[in-house]
């Protein structure tokens, strides 16, 4: 997929941009806190109907506005173009379109634009709770798999109706209790599945590209927890129903999920540097971008790469400038504060590109 146009109206600190964009390289350069990120979010919002920092739609408009606008003109592996549009005002429901027709679920517009965004917030991957690992493979899957999002859509509200159920001061209905954890059951067991075949399928590209990254100089390995290897969904839910009784929820279910990160044989968040772990996101993000590659809706993913390169030694910038610049990836974005990274980039290549600058929420085209 190629975003060729983007037209941006009260976006966080945009008020107004149009630009043109390059199929291949779009660079942006600026200080900490001008709108390079906002940028990237902008895009990433025609993606998956909403932010990737902020949750709550309205306060992604422009502070002194009443209303944000996005639209964008793409085209897809095969030259179809595509118009994508999001408009909202404050205090009423956004409308998302696809070439002017309104969506009625916003849930069938993911995956059209797949998309893989690096920023230095994905430190949390790592250093989070299990919520933001689990995070991670529902996005990845929800892209290229309809039925997965939907699977866990029941999962999602069975848990929330057995909850209510073990919060009840008074003895809740056994028969409806049952009823909600063999949906609980059959939805988590499906979701489990998906999820295992998507981090064994991912690993070894993954490696592969932990160690071009960090030539060799150490293994990285991934591993998925689940309360289904415990035994059959369900009795593993019921085993302890008087103990989710005691405490108000569910203490068992894919809900509780993890994602084992292990840097030669450790735990990932106890061991390494700040590049170390930088280049595991790095490389975890980029063999995402495979995978979406090969499964996602006929469409090369989008690229976007915030501040990727503080932290990290020269050594490994130049491995991941080699490995961005290849003809593995399509569209690609990328900020930075510093323009020595993107010279390196730019240096001598034979790909097209475009520079822009940002201050204070305005971006302009450098010729």
């Amino acid at each position: 997929m190629i975003l060729k146009k983007i037209s941006i109206v009260n976006y966080k600190n945009i008020r107004a941009a149009n630009l043109d964009l390059s199929p291949k390289m779009n660079c942006f350069i600026g200080y900490n806190g001008e709108g390079k990120t906002n940028f990237l979010d902008a895009v990433y919002y025609l993606s998956f109907c909403r932010s990737a920092f902020n949750p709550i739609d309205s306060q992604v408009i422009l502070h002194d506005a009443d209303f944000f606008v996005l639209e964008g003109q793409y085209v897809n592996d095969q030259g179809e173009e595509e118009n994508i549009y999001c408009g909202m005002k404050r205090g009423v429901k956004k409308h998302f379109k696809r070439n002017k027709k309104e969506y009625k679920r916003l849930s069938q517009h993911i995956g059209l634009i797949p998309l893989v965004f690096v920023s230095p917030s994905d430190a949390i991957l790592i250093e989070g709770a299990s919520e933001e690992r689990r995070r991670l493979m529902d996005m990845v899957i929800s892209q290229y798999d309809p039925s997965y999002m939907d699977a866990l859509t029941r999962y999602n509200k069975a848990l929330q109706q057995r909850n209510a159920l073990l919060r009840m001061e008074q003895e809740p209905d056994l028969a409806l209790m049952e009823i909600w954890e063999q949906e609980m059951a059959l939805q988590g067991e499906l979701i489990s599945q998906k999820r295992e075949e998507f981090i064994q399928e991912m690993i070894p590209v993954f490696q592969r590209i932990y160690q071009e990254i960090s030539r060799n100089k150490e293994e990285v390995s991934l591993h998925y927890i689940s309360h289904c290897q415990r035994g059959p969904l369900l009795e593993v839910i019921q085993r302890d129903r008087m103990k989710d009784r005691a405490v108000g929820y569910s203490l068992h279910g894919i809900h509780r999920d993890d994602l084992e990160m292990l840097l030669d044989g450790y735990q990932m968040k106890r061991e390494g540097s700040q590049g170390q772990h930088k280049s595991f996101v790095l490389a975890l993000k980029l063999a995402q971008f495979d995978f979406l590659k090969r499964t996602a809706s006929r469409s090369t993913p989008l690229l976007l790469l915030d501040d990727i390169f503080d932290k990290l030694d020269a050594e490994r910038v130049e491995q991941i400038v080699h490995l961005v610049s290849g003809d593995n990836f399509g569209q690609i974005f990328i900020t930075d504060t510093n323009r020595d990274h993107l010279d390196r980039i730019l240096h001598n290549s034979d790909f097209d590109y475009k520079l822009f600058t940002v201050t204070g929420g305005e971006i302009t085209e450098k010729t």
